[in-house]
């Protein structure tokens, strides 16, 4: 608790410096490499802290990326930051998926371990539900869309960030077990969710 505390405060710390330093410089080729300083140097500088950095980049992030934030951008230079930062998502989405693919070179599947998958996708799809089942009630009740629960649901996809934060597990004895378990939720929900949640989407449309 006191590291992601830690690591918001910190990167909360960062966006706002960086974002000073915007509204000082109006120049695209410094905003930009502002962005790029920001992001590896609050994940950095949490890490040699001791603090939680996902989070830290996180908050960051979250507060550059703000629509009030943004005016600290002219036009021009919002259009090469958003610009290069999609380009940089792309790749990064790109490489992950690979290592989705890799990974069956490394995660260790036993037959032994097939109701293990079964109840973490079990799990997962539950634990789904109790987060989005409010907010499903409310879109459904407040604003009239049918369906939204089940939409939020299923449309909860889990990728290979999923396993890349999985291996960044130490070795030990769970750490083939956990990775086997997570493959499998991520191969679910690519597979079974991905492919048929648009059928799912037209489905409710097509309702009375």
């Amino acid at each position: 608790m006191v590291q992601d505390a830690g690591g918001l405060a910190l990167g909360l710390a960062g966006g706002w410096l960086t974002i000073r330093l915007m509204r000082a410089v109006d120049d695209y080729a410094v905003d930009v490499t502002l962005t790029l300083a920001l992001a590896a140097g609050v994940y950095a500088l949490a890490q040699a802290l001791h603090l939680s950095g996902p989070i830290a980049a996180v908050a960051a992030g979250l507060l550059v990326g703000d629509k009030d934030a943004a005016s600290a951008m002219s036009d021009t230079t919002r259009r090469y930051v958003s610009g290069f930062w999609t380009l940089v998502d792309e790749v990064l989405n790109a490489l992950l998926f690979l290592l989705l693919g890799l990974q069956l070179l490394v995660v260790q599947f036993q037959a032994r371990h097939v109701g293990l998958w079964l109840v973490a996708i079990v799990l997962v799809l539950a634990a789904r539900l109790l987060v989005v089942a409010p907010w499903g009630g409310f879109f459904a009740h407040r604003r009239g869309e049918r369906g939204a629960t089940r939409l939020l649901v299923w449309g909860g996809l889990h990728g290979a960030l999923s396993l890349a934060l999985a291996l960044t597990l130490p070795e030990g004895p769970a750490r083939g077990l956990i990775l086997s378990v997570t493959y499998a939720v991520v191969v679910f929900s690519l597979v079974a969710q991905g492919l048929t949640f648009p059928r799912l989407v037209k489905r409710i449309a097509d309702r009375p």
